[in-house]
This record gives structure tokens, sequence and C-alpha cells, in this order.
């Protein structure tokens, strides 16, 4: 546990001063909770950590990233989170450390992780689903797709990452349960119906009170196409 915590608190010393924060947790409490063919090939006891960005990651990582950065491949947002998370790793030469991000995704186009499961068996936020609810009021029909809730930042914030640290076993990480921050039936429904059929408005950030929110620059760059983004960002020129 010595070593597992160590790098716990090395990798937190790095993260949040970015407005990134982590969680450790092991690989089997994951495994239990999905469903094939999600499951991790990594021994149950393997120490895995959850990466979150609060809502000041917007000005404390992305925008000096992108003032330095003048090409991108992909969207900008997740080019900084992975070249952060490419860091993280560097500081760990000795560790062989596997990194899966959001937006990974096998050839089939099944994600390589389930990154709100993650965080809510490493307690950093609670993955709120339909079987949470006791009456369900939508019928079979209904395709109902669940969320994730900081206890600090209710919807105002992302995950981002996972690290494996394949040869670190942690037999005696203590699980730790997300906190219940939408605890009632009518509470659940109302998060659920506002994530599901009211997303744009944003409304269902706003489940909890919150600690902080995004800013309104980020609220409008997340609101913009990403396909516009760069042309937001003044890193390309918008079309004629």
């Amino acid at each position: 546990m010595e070593k597992a915590t160590a790098i716990w608190e090395k990798i937190e010393g790095y993260m949040r001063p970015l407005g990134l924060e982590s969680y450790p947790f092991k690989i089997q409490w994951y495994n239990d909770k999905v469903k094939n063919p999600f499951p991790l090939p990594y021994p149950g006891d393997t120490l895995a950590v959850v990466v979150l960005s609060t809502p000041n990651m917007f000005e404390k990582a992305f925008k000096p990233f992108v003032e330095k950065k003048d090409c991108y491949v992909r969207d900008p947002i997740d080019e900084c989170l992975l070249a952060h998370m490419q860091k993280v790793k560097a500081n760990f030469p000795d560790e062989d450390i596997d990194c899966m991000q959001d937006f990974e995704m096998h050839p089939n186009h099944r994600p390589k992780v389930l990154v709100q499961t993650a965080a809510h068996v490493a307690g950093a936020a609670r993955y709120y689903q339909r079987v949470d609810v006791k009456e369900d009021p939508w019928g079979k029909d209904k395709n109902i797709y669940g969320v994730s809730v900081h206890p600090k930042y209710g919807g105002w914030f992302a995950i981002r990452a996972v690290l494996v640290f394949k040869n670190v076993l942690v037999p005696d990480l203590e699980y730790k349960e997300p906190p219940d921050c939408v605890p009632t039936d009518e509470q659940r429904i109302d998060l659920l119906n506002k994530y599901n059929f009211h997303w744009k408005d944003w409304s269902f950030r706003d489940v909890i009170p919150v600690e902080e929110k995004y800013s309104e620059e980020q609220k409008i760059y997340f609101d913009t196409k990403p396909a516009d983004r760069k042309v937001l960002l003044g890193l390309e020129e918008k079309p004629t």
C-alpha cells in the first residue's frame, strides 16, 4: 500500500494545479460492475486511477495548452488531456502503465473503458442509472441513459481517463462508496429526465448546489460544434 499511496500522491501533485482530480480503485471493483465485453483484462487487485476534469481545468490546463500548440489532429480538449496523461506516464519510468481515455474506442467502436463506472467504483462521482429508480416512470420501450454526479461540482465536470498500473497490486485498498448526492426517487427521475431529454439546456448539471461551474467562455466552447471549435479558438479561419 505504501507504493500505491506514493503513486497516487505523485499523480495528485501533478493533477491538482491543472484542475484535474484523480482517484484510485481496484480493477476487480470495476469488473464486478460491468457486463461482457467490458471487463478489463488485468488481475483483480491491480491498481487503477480514474482522472476527472473540474470546472477550472479549462483555464488552468486547456487555455495554456492552446497558447503553445498551433496544430491539432483531433479535438483540442482531447489532445490537451492526452498530452497531460503522457506526462503523467513519463513521471513513472519504471512502471508499466496503460492509459485509456474517454474518447478511445476499439476497432468495433466499443469504448475501451466505461469511465462513469470507473469513477463510481473509485468513489469519485456516483453513477445514477435507471436501475437506481424504484418506481420507473418511462416504460420498457424508452432508452434512459445514466449520468454521474460529483459531490462538489454536480454535473459541471468530466471523466477523462483511466490509468492502469499493470504491475502494482493493492489487495488492501479500501472501497469507498461514492456520495449519494441525489438520494430520492423524485430527484433521480428529475436528473435522468433532464439528462436524457433536456441535456442541451445544461439543467442536469445543477441537480445539486455546486461549489463551482464552467465559466461563460467554457460554456460557449462546449456549446460550439466540435467541427467549429478550432475557429472559435482562433486556430483556423472561418470558411467563407
